[in-house]
């Protein structure tokens, strides 16, 4: 074990960011033009840093998976963008987010990260707006905000509930310009498969053209990996089905450690199951919880009753509902961080009052806010003496234009009208607060390889406070990137471009072809899919939302079960040089196999509990905290960053020590 260096600046927290980047190296404009920049992932992290990079000067060959970059995951992202404008007058400031983002967090991310990335929140609000993003605005023509969960303040910026794709267009549009001048070489419906290094540093990828099967090399001065997350470990997701832990777990087999892959954020806003068959879950945005309110039954009759269908929701008065988070966090009610809010509406179903057939669904109910808001309405209207059904039919109104895409959706997908009865919901896995460990600058344990948006580790913590997602992917790639790996690209003006045809890039092809092959002739008897949703069970149930020492421990020897009969018995069928879903589900799944149990192993060697990550045997025993998550800042106070040594159980572990200097360390509280 070593202790690893984040390579963070000196200084006052305030101004570790300026004084970095007036120090940093630069490249002047006419030697970027010498320089190649392979950049993974087209989301917003992705699609931001290849539009600044190629703006700047540098070449850039920009890989998807997707037929396009705005197929990219960020298009799902809904609820709106994190940023310290204080337009609304309530108190905000660059410090309040930086405090909010680190206790959100648990106190598990680095301090002098989440500073920056408060700092240049503001700056990130300006370029889009400069783009076209067509932000949420006031009567007056002021961009509006609204809450989101763990803060007290109003600072996230919207696009109706279609915020994600809003800002993908955005970056995409910027990224077009330099396509069309040649800049950014875009390579849609291309994989990587591999990371090549020559001489210890990062010099290009083994991509797989998924249309034609053909393997290629690119070369490169530096690899930026921009993948997203790996919530598709647990099989069932709110992530796209094509969202997938390769990229990243392909430069950890090369040297890159791997940090916190245990800390995983369960959303508590996303549409039940429905089945044993379903291939993914539906996310409804948190910004609902701004006027919804989240309840079960109080009695256990009525409960009964639901389930059956021999009672409706609307029949139940105000008596006989449990607004159990306004109970138990009567501070920030319905906006408690989402780790508390899944937390508390698993206690509360599998205590049984769960109201949909299976048990694990409570209700997010908007009649309040219907009302309230035609109320105002009429007011505003001048009709005073307005009734019941035209306040009704008035704050539908309001709500249409608020999230009417959302409630739209929602009713397609489960049949309900959400205007008139509540919404059901339950939580599920939706983003990755662990990923590759990156310092300062964004550079992995690899030199010449970096790592932005969810496939890094460094922002978020133990658990990610809503609308910070867009934030982190956006900074990383218009703000932050752009400085900092001029720092190391400095020494490569000189190099020259990176030939392909060395050994070193022989070997990684023949590495990626090998892997292939032995898919293709592997004869089983099984699907990829079978496999995958074997782990995706495993890893729900015992390294789900809560987890305890047997568990954990009956997970990792299940996961390298499954492993050893995927490999044995897995069937892929097709060829390999043609286009071949099985054989990219097949490859994606082997990852996932390892990420799941090296998953397993974060989570059994942390003790404690700590935002997304709760162990059982780690909770407040009595006191107004009793049941809450028990941190141990003196044994954990450290991020965890694991070595690859060829095996998952087997991988060494490497300590980041957190301190905290600009906020105290103390128990979190949201009541």
């Amino acid at each position: 074990m070593s202790v690893l260096d984040a390579k963070i600046p000196e200084g006052p927290i305030k101004d570790k960011w300026t004084n970095h980047k007036n120090k940093i190296n630069l490249v002047n404009p006419a030697n970027k033009r010498l320089i190649d920049v392979i950049v993974v992932g087209t989301g917003l992290a992705g699609g931001s840093a290849a539009a600044s990079l190629s703006e700047m000067g540098y070449n850039v060959k920009a890989f998807c998976f997707q037929d396009s970059p705005r197929r990219a995951h960020s298009i799902a992202a809904q609820g709106g963008i994190n940023a310290a404008k204080n337009y609304q007058n309530d108190g905000d400031s660059t410090y309040r987010l930086f405090y909010d983002t680190v206790k959100g967090g648990d106190y598990r991310s680095r301090e002098a990260n989440v500073y920056r990335l408060a700092e240049v929140s503001a700056n990130i609000i300006d370029q889009c707006v400069a783009q076209g993003v067509p932000f949420a605005r006031e009567y007056g023509g002021l961009l509006d905000n609204r809450s989101f969960g763990g803060v007290l303040v109003s600072r996230t910026f919207y696009a109706k509930g279609q915020t994600g794709q809003q800002l993908l267009l955005g970056a995409y549009s910027a990224m077009n310009r330099q396509i069309g001048k040649g800049k950014i070489k875009m390579y849609n419906r291309h994989e990587m498969l591999e990371l090549v290094k020559v001489d210890g540093k990062a010099r290009g990828i083994i991509a797989r053209n998924l249309v034609t099967g053909e393997i290629e090399r690119h070369s490169a001065h530096a690899v930026v990996i921009a993948s997203g997350g790996y919530g598709n470990v647990f099989f069932l997701s709110t992530n796209a089905m094509g969202s997938n832990v390769t990229a990243a777990w392909r430069v950890h087999k090369k040297g890159a450690y791997f940090a916190n892959p245990c800390y995983t954020q369960i959303h508590p806003t996303c549409i039940p199951r429905s089945g044993d068959y379903q291939s993914k879950l539906t996310l409804m945005s948190e910004s609902l919880r701004n006027d919804g309110r989240i309840w079960v039954p109080k009695n256990m009759e009525d409960v009964q009753a639901i389930r059956k269908g021999t009672k409706k929701p609307t029949e139940l008065t105000e008596d006989e509902r449990d607004y159990y988070l306004e109970r138990r966090y009567p501070a920030f009610g319905n906006l408690v961080p989402r780790d508390v809010a899944s937390r508390a509406a698993k206690e509360r179903c599998d205590a049984g009052y769960g109201v949909n057939e299976t048990g694990e669904a409570v209700y997010l109910d908007f009649s309040a806010a219907i009302m309230r808001y035609g109320k105002e309405k009429a007011t505003v209207e001048g009709e005073y003496d307005a009734s019941e059904a035209r306040i009704r039919e008035l704050g539908e109104g309001v709500i249409e234009a608020k999230y009417g895409n959302l409630f739209q959706m929602y009713q397609k997908i489960t049949d309900d009208n959400p205007y008139k009865t509540p919404m059901r919901i339950y939580p599920a896995v939706h983003y990755t607060m662990g990923g590759v460990w990156v310092d300062y600058n964004l550079m992995t344990t690899v030199p010449g390889c970096y790592a932005a948006g969810e496939a890094n580790f460094s922002d978020h913590g133990a658990n990610r406070l809503g609308a910070s997602a867009l934030m982190q992917g956006l900074a990383d790639g218009y703000f932050v990137l752009p400085y900092t790996i001029g720092d190391y690209l400095s020494d490569d003006i000189r190099t020259g471009e990176i030939p392909t045809n060395t050994p070193e890039f022989e070997a990684a092809e023949k590495e990626v072809k090998d892997r292939l092959e032995s898919f293709i002739n592997n004869k089983g008897t099984k699907s990829v899919d079978h496999f995958h949703r074997r782990l995706g069970k495993v890893m729900w149930d015992k390294v789900g939302m809560s987890r305890n020492e047997t568990g954990l421990k009956e997970a990792i020897a299940e996961i390298q079960q499954i492993r050893e009969e995927f490999y044995k018995d897995v069937f892929v069928p097709g060829g390999m040089d043609e286009l071949n879903p099985e054989l990219e589900k097949a490859c994606r799944v082997a990852d996932f196999i390892e990420l799941g149990e090296l998953f397993a192993v974060d989570a059994l060697h942390r003790t404690e509990s700590c935002g997304g990550h709760f162990r059982e045997e780690s909770a407040e025993e009595d006191g107004p905290q009793k049941g809450e998550a028990k941190r141990d800042d003196k044994n954990f106070a450290y991020v965890a960053a694991w070595e690859w040594t060829g095996n998952p159980s087997e991988a060494k572990l490497h300590k980041e020590e957190l301190t905290f200097n600009d906020i105290e360390l103390k128990q979190r509280s949201y009541k």
